[in-house]
């Protein structure tokens, strides 16, 4: 593929930066060491158009533990009865063995301590807990709301690491859908798909495993953990997230499902609105609950930002042959189309309709409705945790540090990355510098970031309109929603 391998300045940039900004939001990754670039171009087709273009050609150096992934055991694979095609080092065991003996021994020690005369008990506990290592990074991926991009086997770590960013992104607004891969067409990395498909990934790396660890085994551990690791952890990080430290009631799940339906209806961003949510005062003051939806409502999308989000993507031609072609003839039409694609094509052009008659007094009063009925389910749950403490203050104030140290105020956004790498092309490399050391403080108000903190109220409005032109971009606040122009970067 002419020199695939030769990256970017571009692709390194966005690497570099997002593996530091994992590390330090507590997430498993690789890290970067240094990013290198040249004079040397590379010729590539960013967006898969035709449109190629040279780009200097750049090295990142990443440290981890391990790059072993899932995919290194599939060179076993025996031959595939549709495709022909078998792995490298097919039947040959014992590279497996050896394969098994240096993963388990290197990086499992414990494991290996335990079960030193029996391989396939130890076998077993060591896929036991790289599916339990798996669920718990996929549950802190969709807690931060980030999206891989390309969940094959081979971008998955042996030891549970993030690996591998390519086209990868943080969701501004909440959409559980959200595809950050422009060229994943079916959705198949989608941000609701990723514990799924990191189960069916694990699913492969057990038949890889075989005979040294029979299937009926293996598959028994996966149902039986994966879940069950999934759902805990992701439950556990979302209390605090919303600062339940006190008490773990059946009924947080619903709470949380309820937070993040509002936050789809409202178009809500992911990032903001949980950092807004540790300054909610559990008290009923009315003036106070009015601010407060305010500064929740000034998160949510506005008319513009929607009508950008759903605008239709098919030509209406196109799609009136496409829906011809289901009713005559379903066999070929399932060949070219997927009927998901369709109906959310036409979900979009209703949506679209809908909003060409909404104004922003209709949107703003519907958003504050909604964001009303969760607050009061939220103040309930609260209150419950007060009920259940002797000291409400120093429970605020747990409250509040426990939030604040599980929701970023910083993340990696595109538009943030995007500014960098054009400056960073230009042969100026300070954002890029910048954009690390605020990342590597995700939780804390930056020093010397204030340039347009938003302290005036007032200026609210004018900062929202002046963030749609294009050359205001570097006087952004980092912390800010995404701009307009950033629903046009495509990340492929």
């Amino acid at each position: 593929r002419q020199a695939d391998g030769r990256k970017v300045l571009r692709s390194s940039i966005r690497e570099f930066l997002c593996s530091e900004a994992m590390f330090h939001l507590g997430i498993p990754t690789t890290r970067a060491g240094t990013c290198v670039t040249s004079d040397s171009k590379v010729v590539r087709d960013i967006f898969y158009d035709g449109n190629p273009k040279s780009e200097r050609c750049t090295v990142v150096l990443r440290i981890a533990s391990t790059f072993i992934r899932f995919g290194s055991f599939e060179i076993f694979k025996p031959t595939d009865e549709y495709t022909g095609r078998k792995g490298p080092s097919v039947n040959r065991n014992d590279i497996r063995i050896q394969m098994l003996d240096y993963v388990i021994g290197t990086f499992y020690p414990e494991i290996q301590e335990a079960y030193s005369d029996n391989s396939i008990q130890r076998n077993a506990a060591f896929f036991k807990e790289i599916t339990k290592r798996t669920a718990r990074l996929v549950a802190e991926w969709q807690c931060v709301g980030f999206c891989h991009g390309v969940l094959n086997t081979d971008n998955m770590s042996i030891v549970g690491l993030t690996i591998d960013y390519g086209p990868f992104g943080f969701m501004d607004r909440y959409d559980p859908e959200h595809i950050c891969n422009g060229s994943d067409n079916t959705g198949r990395y989608a941000y609701n798909k990723q514990p799924e498909i990191c189960k069916w990934n694990l699913g492969k790396l057990a038949e890889a495993l075989v005979p040294e660890l029979p299937l009926e085994i293996s598959e028994l551990i996966l149902e039986e953990e994966y879940d069950a690791e999934f759902e805990k952890h992701y439950l556990q990080k979302m209390r605090k997230k919303l600062g339940l430290i006190q008490l773990e009631l059946e009924e947080d799940s619903k709470l949380v499902s309820e937070l993040l339906e509002t936050m789809h209806l409202t178009g809500g961003d992911f990032t903001n609105i949980f950092y807004l949510l540790s300054s909610f005062s559990v008290d009923s003051d009315p003036s106070k609950l009015e601010n407060f939806l305010e500064k929740l409502t000034s998160q949510c999308a506005s008319v513009e930002e929607l009508k950008v989000a759903f605008k239709p993507q098919m030509d209406p031609r196109q799609l009136s042959m496409m829906l011809m072609l289901a009713q005559s003839n379903p066999q070929l039409f399932a060949l070219i189309g997927t009927k998901a694609n369709i109906n959310k094509e036409l979900e979009r052009i209703e949506q679209f309709s809908k909003l060409q008659q909404l104004t922003a007094a209709d949107l703003l009063s519907r958003n504050k409705r909604h964001w009303k009925e969760w607050l009061e389910k939220y103040r309930v749950r609260l209150q419950k945790e007060i009920e259940s403490v002797s000291d409400a203050d120093a429970w605020n104030t747990d409250r509040v540090k426990v939030m604040n140290s599980n929701n970023p105020k910083y993340i990696l956004r595109n538009y943030i990355a995007q500014n960098a790498i054009e400056a960073a092309e230009n042969g100026d490399f300070s954002e890029v510098r910048n954009v690390l050391k605020l990342l590597e403080n995700p939780f804390q108000e930056a020093e010397g970031f204030r340039e347009v903190k938003e302290d005036e109220e007032e200026e609210g409005a004018t900062a929202t309109a002046a963030a749609c032109a294009q050359e205001t971009r570097s006087r952004l606040p980092y912390c800010s929603k995404p701009p307009l122009w950033a629903s046009e970067l495509c990340v492929t």
